[in-house]
């Protein structure tokens, strides 16, 4: 079981759930119509539950997902995880749950980077007979830019949670002296080298001292909220549209992460847009 979940873990998976409906609402008529097959994605499946802050279990977003049938549901589910016993776990509990589905479960117990390239191989080499939503819900800074380069191009949305908070923020630390491996990770996961990024963060000055000049670096005040719009828009080279995110926030009220979907398709954005807005807002 992973552990823990607050009340932003609930949200982030019913705003999947609920976007999840109405993409199948969608699709069901145009699936028929083209004969498309409908895949759904999860990169980082878990084992299943979640233990919540409270105590109590929190159903994942496997079972949620695997729970919808109407107006229909996929016709293929792959989930990867990359520890063993949960994905263990995680393919014992979905086919005992859901047998009448069990064929159409897959569990790879794999690294989420490969899976995501392996995914846009298979929906290229099925012409666009696939359409795909994607759920990738990294703890950290797992998912390479490289790998989500693959899916463009690929009639797939994205719902992706981006740690601008408890991943780039931190390693953007204060003073710029940010090390090398920290460097590497920061380019890995922006896709960007490394001198595109620091003067995206940080402001350099000269101050005049008694000994000379000198260069002041400074990291920006909205360090957090500058990674959500750096994010954006690197998702912009990828996708025609991307979703205002919902915005994680723990109990101090600070962010942690940023909740974003991707597609091509402006009807997906604006169905998306209406979803976080509501969660965004309280309203739920």
């Amino acid at each position: 079981m992973n552990e823990f979940g607050g009340n932003w873990t609930e949200n982030k998976i019913e705003i999947l759930v609920e976007y999840a409906r109405a993409y199948l609402t969608i699709m069901k008529k145009k699936a028929e119509e083209y004969n498309w097959q409908l895949l759904y994605f999860d990169g980082f499946a878990g084992s299943g539950e979640i233990k919540g802050e409270d105590k109590n279990n929190i159903v994942g977003a496997a079972k949620r997902i695997l729970e919808i049938d109407h107006p229909r549901g996929f016709d293929l589910y792959y989930f990867v995880e990359k520890e063993k016993e949960f994905a263990e776990n995680l393919k014992k509990t979905l086919h005992e749950t859901f047998p009448n589905k069990k064929k159409c479960i897959h569990v790879a117990n794999n690294d989420c980077n490969e899976k995501i390239e392996s995914m846009s191989r298979f929906l290229s080499e099925k012409k666009k007979r696939y359409k795909s939503l994607a759920y990738i819900d990294p703890y950290g800074m797992q998912v390479n830019w490289k790998s989500l380069q693959t899916l463009k191009q690929h009639s797939v949305d994205v719902w992706i949670l981006v740690p601008t908070g408890i991943g780039l923020n931190r390693l953007l630390k204060k003073d710029g002296n940010i090390s090398e491996a920290w460097i590497a990770k920061l380019e890995m996961f922006l896709g960007m080298t490394k001198d595109e990024i620091l003067p995206y963060f940080y402001q350099e000055s000269t101050i005049h001292t008694l000994f000379g000049e000198e260069i002041k670096i400074t990291k920006e005040q909205n360090a957090v909220e500058k990674a959500a719009k750096l994010y954006e828009e690197r998702l912009k080279n990828l996708f025609k549209f991307v979703s205002k995110p919902y915005i994680l926030k723990n109990k101090n009220n600070s962010i942690m992460f940023h909740f974003f979907m991707a597609s091509d398709t402006r009807v997906a954005i604006n169905i998306a847009n209406s979803i976080t807005k509501k969660f965004n807002n309280g309203t739920i």
